[in-house]
């Protein structure tokens, strides 16, 4: 905080020193502003009196400060030191009884203070409101009270600090003993306060233990008067960041449903704008992973303040502060606040024993108040080590901690053994926030004889969470219960990293097998059982984190191999792809060797896993994996097996993926008929089934028989399902492709459009199927001829599909593509070009040289080839990618169409006009057979072999073409479409390949 502030509008001479612990700045803040409005000049003193100076000669040197000095007292402004109550009131007696009427105070505590206080006369500010509490003030100070004008210019009054903020939520407890870390608290504030709009992020960064969270915490309480919102969101992994950002929405009076996907939305979009809060402030607590969060920190006039073991922030516009461990000054002044009972000289070697570390400092300095043993006899046991063999934990953990850790449990065990067992189950969840209500809702007869007590008596429980907290092991997470018994049972507990490891080395191997047993079937009752319903994503998104903890992978129960599925589907739905092909992959090592190879929840593993593999684009490895599991089944079970049906409708999936179409469309059109025999047209899997054929007739350019399909795949699902299940919308992105495709723009944008409004609702901006319905409405719109509206949103879905699923992402890959021949003809050039050369060779890598993706992007980089001039170079390619596409799909099929128009434009400028009317003249014919007279692509290729017939001057012909293609063009598209006017003036088409979704 600034040493003294000018006066506004003052009318007098009066000065004020406002003297106060750092822990009651906001009040020192309010009661300042109070002052200057009046025309009172202020100077804010912090008090925090060396230890080694005599009280009485800090407070003489207080009485140094110009003006009448108004103490805040508190019980922080009298701990500070700390000192005791006759050294308080001694020095008060000696210093400022002789001159009272330099001093004035208000008082903002109930707890009693040192007799010799009275001296102060103090103001009572408890228990009233803002007015009373002003009048009482100025009262003190002998100055007039009355509402005072605020000028328009003037910033915001700080807010009244007994009011918190109109939305708090998440926010922990204030720890009451924080010490210290005053220079790095105002570094943060005035980072924060100094940046520009959108860049007010501060990351906190160091080790573990040194006290980020409660750093972030104090801050929080510091400086929270001055936000209307403050919103605390645990963020060390993405799906539970996501889902409490999203919680943020009813409590900014949000407008939305309970959709998770629409409220994260209008969270990130009100905060980005400013509505109906701009002075907001998130933490994000324990975001050690950027890479996963960093496209999720909302921007706009609010502030970000970031706890992090990584210091990779600074490279995501992020100000860094490193947090060291205390100064010995704040490790001495904390211990002796913590533990009374030590001298400051025992409090000084217990420092340096313990590396100034807080967290330890925090937890051994709790116990050893309450014990008998000296601090020497401590050290001896810290210094005389332990077994590594008992505790071992990461290198780099202090060694102090090691034992001081090992001595605490034991202390644990002799007063509340419970403790003991609740901190032990703890450690088969994930460290950090552990939802121990999962435990809580368990039936009584699934626990062991050992947990039920700890279980079922809250007593028993309550008493075993408060001896952990009262030695820091853990802390409460239900924050905004004010009932202390109430909270005790909260749903949530934290678990800091480092006592998360040491308690699960250091445990009887009894107790692993029962607790871990525990956990798992905690876990399996949570499952939802729902993981394609959007709305359950929270529930899944706070599970699937403490899978690996306790190594759900090992059981044998049922229950938990159903969970691991589910799980597997969620994120697949979810598009969390990395994460799922890990956990399916260890899942597939681990059921092998545990169940057998043959097992037949290998084959759900296999289908879920492979779903995954084939939405990174790994159809290679999904095809050998499925295509055994489908042999199996069929030799062990028949053809006509429900679960062979499945295995090889992903199979046809892989086949589709790799290039093989007609492969693929002879297994779908087998598997439709199959089912449709088996379970009848109504069933999900056969209505599954019938749009994976429409899937494979598309790739095949089979364009109106895969519309038709998916015309009652789409009426279907929203009949037998619900219109926002995410399905029914694939549905609709399907259908509208198809439409697009066949030329009908109007109606597709129309389908897309509503589609991609309900897509942002129900499954969130950043879903995999949110970006492929908002590409296909910008490929509706461009190929409406509404350009100003599709340039921003393909360079808008790019850049977020390689934030959410990297750069090398089959989506990915597609969007570059568009974004490429969009840039091509109404952007920069050079971007098209590097953006191509990034599609060939993403394509190039993951499915090779011979596939028609291939073949597509570089016909498409041909074209930017001869806009800058290298015609040999795009003749060659073009050439190849016709060669090429014929061979992988067929010369009837509209891709290779596409290619052969874009060869003849290469031909024709190399100076070879006859081959380009040649092969325009067959590319009319069989467009026409395929696609009919009037397709776009037909209507193309008419208007390319018209200019071809000019270029070997037989104009008559050409005239006769091109009058009946600009007639077909005007009656399919209208006269004022882009194609038509551009047909019109004579500027020859091009065809644009777009991969597809397989």
């Amino acid at each position: 905080m600034p040493v003294a502030r000018k006066q506004v509008g003052a009318t007098g001479t009066s000065t004020v020193t406002i003297s106060f612990a750092g822990f009651n700045r906001a009040w020192a803040a309010w009661i300042g502003d109070c002052l200057e409005r009046r025309g009172v000049r202020v100077v804010f003193q912090r008090w925090d009196p060396p230890v080694d100076t005599p009280l009485e000669d800090s407070l003489r040197d207080l009485m140094l400060a110009p003006g009448r000095i108004l103490v805040i007292l508190s019980d922080w402004y009298f701990q500070l030191g700390p000192r005791s109550q006759a050294e308080w009131n001694k020095a008060l007696r000696e210093v400022v009884a002789p001159d009272a009427d330099r001093f004035a105070a208000v008082s903002i505590t109930t707890a009693t203070m040192p007799g010799a206080t009275s001296v102060f006369a103090a103001a009572d500010l408890t228990n009233v409101g803002a007015e009373e509490a002003e009048r009482r003030m100025l009262a003190r100070l002998d100055l007039t009270a009355g509402p005072v004008p605020r000028s328009a210019d003037a910033k915001p009054a700080p807010r009244f600090p007994a009011d918190t903020p109109e939305v708090w939520g998440g926010v922990p407890r204030r720890n009451t003993r924080f010490t210290g870390r005053e220079r790095l608290l105002n570094e943060a504030y005035h980072a924060l306060q100094e940046a520009g709009p959108g860049a007010g992020v501060v990351t906190l960064h160091g080790m573990s233990g040194v006290g980020k969270t409660q750093l972030a915490a104090e801050y929080v309480y510091r400086f929270g008067a001055e936000y209307d919102v403050v919103w605390w969101v645990p963020a060390d992994r993405r799906a539970i960041y996501r889902q409490n950002l999203a919680e943020l929405a009813p409590e900014l009076g949000l407008s939305t449903g309970a959709e998770y996907g629409e409220r994260l939305r209008a969270v990130r979009d009100a905060l980005r704008r400013g509505e109906p809060h701009s002075h907001w402030l998130l933490v994000l607590d324990g975001a050690d992973e950027p890479e996963q969060i960093w496209d999720l920190v909302p921007t706009g006039p609010g502030h970000v303040l970031i706890t992090s073991r990584n210091p990779e922030w600074g490279e995501h516009n992020s100000n860094l502060l490193e947090v060291p461990v205390y100064r010995r000054d704040e490790s001495v002044a904390f211990i002796r606040r913590r533990a009374p009972r030590l001298t400051h000289t025992e409090a000084d070697q217990l420092a340096e024993a313990l590396e100034d570390l807080p967290l330890l400092l925090d937890q051994t300095a709790g116990w050893l108040n309450d014990s008998d043993m000296s601090i020497e006899e401590y050290i001896e046991l810290l210094q005389g080590g332990i077994d590594q063999d008992v505790v071992k934990v990461s290198r780099d953990f202090p060694v102090a901690f090691q034992t001081a850790w090992s001595i605490l449990l034991n202390k644990l065990k002799e007063t509340v053994p419970e403790s003991i067992d609740l901190l032990r189950l703890c450690s088969f969840f994930a460290p950090g926030s552990i939802p121990v209500r999962l435990l809580k809702e368990m039936p009584p007869g699934e626990l062991p004889e050992q947990l039920t007590g700890l279980m079922n008596d809250p007593l028993l429980w309550n008493r075993a969470i408060s001896q952990l907290r009262q030695y820091s092991v853990v802390r409460l997470e239900s924050h905004e219960s004010v009932d202390e018994e109430a909270s005790s049972a909260g749903e949530s507990l934290y678990l800091h990293r480092m006592v998360h490891q040491i308690v699960g080395k250091d445990m009887p191997e009894r107790d692993r097998k029962e607790f871990i047993d525990v956990v798992r079937r905690a876990l399996a009752a949570a499952d939802p059982g729902r993981p394609i319903d959007a709305t359950q994503w929270p529930a899944y998104a706070e599970i699937t984190p403490h899978l690996k903890w306790a190594d759900v992978l090992e059981s044998t129960d049922p229950a938990v191999h159903t969970l691991v599925l589910n799980c597997l589907r969620y994120m697949y739905f979810s598009g969390e792809y990395r994460a799922g092909i890990k956990l399916g992959e260890r899942a597939m090592t681990a059921w092998r060797d545990l169940l057998g190879g043959t097992h037949p929840r290998l084959w759900d593993l296999s289908y879920n896993l492979a779903n995954l593999m084939r939405a990174v684009g790994d159809y290679a490895g999904t095809e050998a994996m499925e295509r055994a599991v489908v042999d199996h089944l069929r030799d062990e079970r028949g053809g006509q097996d429900l679960e062979h049906l499945r295995a090889a409708s992903g199979l046809a999936a892989d086949l589709r993926g790799l290039g093989r179409y007609e492969e693929a469309l002879e297994m779908s059109g087998w598997i439709l008929s199959t089912y449709r025999e088996l379970l009848g047209d109504t069933d999900s899997r056969t209505v599954n089934a019938q749009n994976n054929l429409a899937i494979s007739l598309r790739l095949l350019g089979r364009y109106e028989e895969s519309r038709e399909l998916n015309r009652r795949t789409l009426e279907a699902r929203r009949q037998l399902l619900r219109a926002r299940h995410s399905w029914t919308l694939i549905s609709e992105i399907n259908y509208a492709t198809d439409l697009r495709l066949l030329g009908r723009y109007g109606e597709a944008e129309s389908l897309q459009a509503q589609s991609v409004r309900v897509h942002r609702i129900v499954l969130g901006e950043d879903n995999p199927q949110t970006l492929l319905a908002e590409h296909n409405l910008a490929l509706c719109r461009y190929r409406s001829g509404e350009r100003g509206k599709a340039a921003p949103a393909f360079t808008r879905i790019l850049e977020r599909c390689e934030r959410v699923l990297g750069e090398h992402d089959p989506l990915t890959l597609m969007f570059a593509a568009s974004q490429s021949f969009f840039a091509r003809e109404h952007a920069d050039i050079d971007q098209a070009r590097t953006i191509s050369e990034y599609a060939v060779d993403g394509y190039t890598t993951m499915l090779g040289e011979d596939h028609p993706y291939v073949a597509g992007t570089r016909s498409n980089h041909a074209l930017i080839l001869r806009s800058v001039g290298e015609r040999d170079h795009a003749h060659m390619l073009t050439e190849a990618a016709l060669d090429q596409m014929t061979r992988a799909v067929g010369e009837n099929h509209p891709w290779t169409l596409g290619c052969a128009i874009n060869a003849s434009a290469l031909r024709n400028l190399v100076g070879d006009p006859e081959s380009a009317a040649t092969l325009t003249d067959a590319c009319v014919t069989r467009a026409t057979e395929t696609l009919g007279r009037t397709h776009p692509l037909t209507l193309s290729a008419r208007i390319a072999y018209a200019a071809d017939l000019r270029g070997i001057r037989d104009n008559r012909r050409a005239d006769k073409v091109e009058t009946e293609a600009l007639g077909d063009l005007v009656a399919t598209l209208g006269a004022q479409h882009v194609h038509t006017v551009s047909a019109r003036s004579r500027t020859r088409p091009f065809w644009d390949f777009e991969p597809q979704i397989i």
